[in-house]
């Protein structure tokens, strides 16, 4: 047998004499790190190449080759000799094209993320292109990050492996430990929030248990607000105690109640929401983030009412920055995600913990959530504009008793929602003038929102919690002040005045 080398750097084996054998095999050389041009897929599979795969992880740092052909390999069954040749010449148009490429080769991640600051100035930039447009560990030339769907990578030797434990090279191990998909995901959600790490997980919730668990010891004791979502409080008031963990609940705007929390007891963490559920009041983040801090406490954040575009709580002075994706991030009420936002020393705790647990995100949520991240400023704009002419609107009905929205100037913390929101989201909660009975019929009336929980997407949607979220439990609807009147209204991308019209429609049922 004789070995030919082609342009570039495509072995094949010939037989005696250097006629092609009818069953060549292309291997692509480990600088070939992305997918082969749509011109060159067609040309092959013109020519009847039965597959070609030709992907990799740009994972390689420059001028350390791999062994055993590289992580970047394809091979293809040729149908001819004629089929081959035309094979390697497509592949060397392709691989061509890659070096024409200037960002082929991935930088370090410190020089990623710097180039990303200097290029991308704006929430609308890093909502479309951080985590993607540079950096990208995914080798292709798709606009789109593609989806990875494998449970584990593999090693192309010994060595390589004990490198990729020690820190020499930079890989993917198991899908529970991480995902390119994912991946990409969590450097546009660090972006966005101005954090040193992100971790992605299967849903809001257990983003919450996951941090409640990772930072806070057995033994502890943490401090909450009565406004909040009821299962995090279902959580923290039911599993914490098994863990000898202890908890002190406060009103949301009592800091006479979360200073004498701090003095009385060696508190962990001090988690709240802001804007809260139901009741939209607000935490002004940085005085709580100097009172915590003075006693040796961390301030966790659940910011999914505000999205990171209207508040950036790291920046105010919050250790960790929890959202349910599932609500404005993804925006399209088709995915469950969550994530954590924050130091890396944190958030590497967490991250260790999910590893352990699971909990994982998959790869296709990962992609859907990606996507809705694009537009996400274009969204969360609309709603605070619509939001805030609804809560307007609604503040001057007669058959409204009362609206709760931090854009308004009666809203108790106006003053502090002003000062560190951007925009004050796509929720607004009130109370109808009338009872149980009429409040229905106002809910069974509307025509353009959906009846259902959630909230943050681009649909409509309204429910009153009195039934969706406390029906089995009148004693704490009377406890967290859940009124059979309060109606929870999120605001979608649908226009003003048709969903203005629907809402007086329904109202006159009352």
């Amino acid at each position: 047998m004789a070995t030919v080398s082609l342009t570039p750097q495509v072995v094949f084996s010939t037989e005696s004499g250097g006629a092609l054998s009818s069953a060549t095999i292309l291997r692509f050389p480990p600088n070939f790190v992305r997918q082969l041009s749509t011109k060159a897929r067609r040309n092959c599979s013109n020519i009847g190449v039965a597959q070609i795969v030709a992907a990799a992880w740009s994972d390689c740092p420059a001028g350390r080759p791999h062994s055993g052909g590289g992580s970047g390999r394809a091979r293809g069954v040729a149908s001819s000799h004629a089929a081959a040749a035309s094979a390697a010449a497509a592949a060397a148009s392709a691989a061509a094209e890659v070096s024409a490429i200037p960002n082929a080769k991935v930088a370090q991640p410190s020089a990623v993320v710097q180039a990303e600051r200097n290029l991308l100035g704006s929430d609308a930039s890093l909502a479309v292109h951080a985590g993607e447009r540079l950096g990208r560990r995914i080798a292709t030339d798709a606009i789109t990050t593609p989806v990875v769907n494998t449970s584990a990578y593999w090693f192309n030797n010994s060595q390589e492996l004990i490198d990729f434990k020690e820190g020499r090279h930079a890989s993917f191990e198991y899908g529970r430990y991480g995902n390119p998909t994912t991946e990409a995901l969590e450097k546009k959600m660090s972006a966005l929030e101005k954090a040193e790490s992100t971790v992605f997980v299967a849903s809001g919730m257990y983003a919450a248990v996951a941090m409640l668990s990772a930072l806070v010891p057995a033994g502890g004791h943490i401090v909450t607000t009565t406004d909040c979502y009821r299962k995090t409080r279902i959580y923290m008031e039911n599993e914490l105690p098994k863990r000898g963990v202890s908890m002190t609940v406060i009103r949301p705007a009592d800091m006479d109640a979360l200073q004498n929390a701090l003095d009385n007891n060696n508190v962990s963490l001090f988690f709240t929401e802001t804007p809260t559920n139901p009741f939209l009041r607000c935490i002004d983040v940085e005085l709580v983030a100097n009172m915590c801090h003075s006693k040796g406490a961390l301030l966790c954040i659940d910011s999914t009412f505000a999205s990171p575009i209207n508040q950036k709580a790291l920046t105010l002075g919050a250790d960790l920055v929890i959202h349910s994706a599932t609500k404005y991030i993804a925006g399209h009420n088709d995915v469950i995600g969550g994530c954590v936002s924050g130091r890396d020393e944190l958030v590497s705790k967490v991250r260790i913990y999910h590893h352990v647990v699971g909990g994982v995100l998959n790869p296709n949520a990962a992609y859907l959530i990606l996507r809705g991240m694009k537009t996400l400023h274009l969204r969360v704009q609309c709603q605070n504009n619509t939001a805030l002419r609804m809560a307007q609107f609604l503040e001057e009905h007669p058959k409204i008793a009362r609206v709760y929205y931090p854009g308004l100037p009666s809203h108790p913390e106006h003053h502090i929602a002003k000062a560190q929101m951007t925009g004050f989201g796509g929720v607004v909660s009130f109370e109808v003038a009338g009872d149980f009975d009429g409040t229905r019929r106002f809910i069974d009336s509307v025509k353009i929102p959906y009846h259902a929980p959630s909230f943050g997407g681009c649909e409509s949607i309204i429910d009153q919690p009195a039934i969706m979220s406390y029906w089995d439990s009148k004693e704490q609807r009377d406890i967290y002040g859940i009124k059979d009147n309060l109606i929870r209204f999120s605001i979608g991308v649908e226009d003003f005045e048709d969903l203005k019209n629907d809402l007086v429609q329904a109202l006159e049922k009352v």
